[in-house]
C-alpha cells in the first residue's frame, strides 16, 4: 500500500543509502524551482538518484485529501519526482484518485433551516444556492469557514485598497478541505433556473478578489504561478489526470469518473489558477486569463484556457 510521503520521508531519512539519494533529489529540485540550469552531468546525477530510489517507499508515496501537513508533504512528493515529470505533461498526481464520501444526512439538515417544516423549506426551490447556504449555517464547522474566507476577502472591497488575495485563497483552501462535501459541492454547483440563483452560485468564491484581477493577466502566466506553488502544481496534475476530455468517449471522460473530476475541479479553488462561473445565466466556467499577445506559445496557452472552457468531461 501507498504510504503518505510524510512517512515514507521519514522512514528514508533513518536509512544512510536512501538518506544520500533524498539529499541529491533535494539539491535537484531547489535547482529547478530556482531556474537554474543544469549541465549534462547534473541532470544525469538526479536521474540517476530517482531511480536510485527503487522500490522505496517515497517513489510511491501519495498525500491524502485533508490530511494534516499537506504542503509539507506535496514537496516531498515533488523532490522526487523533480527530474522525471513535469506538472504541464499529464504527470502522475501526487492525490490519490478517490472521491470521499461523508455521511451527512443533507435532507435532515435542510428540514431544521431556521426551523422550518419541510412544506415551508419547499419555498426555497426556486433558490438551490440560497436554501445550500441556509443548511451550511447549520453546521458550526461549515458556517465558520464560510464566515473566514467570505471576511478575508472581502476586506478592500469598494476602495482603493487591494484585497489579500493569498490570504483569501488560502480562506478557500481551508473551507473547501475541511468541510465535508456534502455542503461545499451543494453550494458550489446548486442547481439554477433564473440569474438571481446563478449570481448568487457565481459569487461564492468572492470573485472579486480570488479570481479577477482588474485585468485579465496571459494564461501562461498562471500556469507559471501555479508550477512554482507545491499545492497548486499539484492540483493541477490531478485535474489533468483526473477531468481528461476523450472526444469518442459516450460521456467525453477519460476515467469515466465525472465525480472525480467536480472533486479536482474544486482542489483548482483557492490556487493561482482558481476557476469560476463566467455568468449567473449558465455553467460554463474558465480561468480569468487570456490568450492575446502569447507569441508562438498561442498554442498552448489555448490548451490551458481549454482545460476549463471546452472539456466535455468538466
Amino acid at each position: 500500500p501507498r504510504s503518505d510521503c510524510v512517512m515514507a520521508e521519514q522512514l528514508c531519512l533513518s536509512d544512510s543509502t536512501c538518506n544520500a539519494t533524498y539529499k541529491t533529489l533535494e539539491n535537484c529540485a531547489l535547482a529547478k524551482t530556482r531556474l537554474l540550469s543544469l549541465d549534462h552531468d547534473s541532470r544525469v546525477r538526479c536521474l540517476n538518484a530517482e531511480l536510485d530510489l527503487g522500490n522505496s517507499s517515497l517513489l510511491h508515496c501519495k498525500c491524502h485529501r485533508r490530511m494534516k501537513r499537506q504542503e509539507h508533504c506535496l514537496r516531498i512528493f515533488w523532490t522526487v519526482h523533480s527530474s522525471m515529470t513535469d506538472a504541464e505533461n499529464n504527470c502522475e498526481s501526487p492525490l490519490p484518485s478517490t472521491v470521499e464520501h461523508w455521511k451527512t444526512d443533507y435532507n435532515k439538515l435542510a428540514a431544521l433551516v431556521s426551523g422550518k417544516t419541510c412544506s415551508q423549506l419547499a419555498g426555497d426551490a426556486t433558490n438551490p444556492c440560497l436554501k445550500a447556504t441556509h443548511v451550511c449555517n447549520l453546521s458550526k464547522k461549515c458556517f465558520r469557514l464560510r464566515t473566514d474566507y467570505a471576511s478575508i476577502c472581502t476586506k478592500g472591497a469598494g476602495s482603493e485598497d487591494v484585497c489579500d488575495r493569498r490570504k483569501c485563497h488560502r480562506g478557500l483552501r481551508n473551507f473547501f478541505e475541511k468541510v465535508p462535501e456534502d455542503f461545499t459541492k451543494r453550494i458550489l454547483f446548486c442547481p439554477c433556473q433564473d440569474e438571481f440563483c446563478g449570481e448568487r452560485r457565481r459569487k461564492t468564491i468572492v470573485p472579486d478578489c480570488s479570481f479577477q484581477y482588474n485585468t485579465k493577466p496571459n494564461c501562461l502566466w498562471l500556469l507559471d504561478s501555479c508550477l512554482e506553488d507545491h499545492i497548486c502544481k499539484s492540483r493541477l496534475a490531478d485535474f489533468q489526470q483526473n477531468c481528461q476530455p476523450v472526444d469518442m468517449s459516450p460521456d467525453g471522460c477519460s476515467l469515466h469518473n465525472h465525480a472525480a473530476c467536480l472533486q479536482a475541479y474544486m482542489g483548482m479553488i483557492g490556487t493561482p489558477m482558481t476557476p469560476n462561473y463566467v455568468s449567473n445565466s449558465s455553467v460554463e466556467v474558465s480561468l480569468w486569463c487570456t490568450c492575446e499577445n502569447s507569441g508562438n506559445q498561442k498554442e498552448k496557452c489555448d490548451q490551458i484556457l481549454g482545460m476549463f472552457e471546452s472539456n466535455k468531461c468538466l
